[in-house]
């Protein structure tokens, strides 16, 4: 038998989910940032600033989702 969990349960793990995944998306952006994208011409660099800034919504989307999903 499947139970489903309330929104608040949802949004309590799909916290946690969010803040480990930023945890870890952080330092690798910033650790490329560091080595490759601050070899490019500063106009490039604010493309991949920018992409860098926008991109760990994608991956999150579906848990976000989840969390807001109302309640059965």
């Amino acid at each position: 038998m499947r139970t489903a969990l309330r929104r608040r349960t949802r949004t309590l793990i799909g916290t946690v989910g969010l803040i480990a995944f930023v945890m870890l998306y952080a330092p690798l952006a910033m650790a490329l940032a560091d080595s490759r994208i601050s070899q490019l011409h500063p106009a490039l660099q604010t493309v991949v600033y920018c992409i860098l800034g926008i991109a760990w919504i994608f991956p999150l989307m579906p848990l976000i989702r989840w969390m807001e999903r109302p309640d059965a």
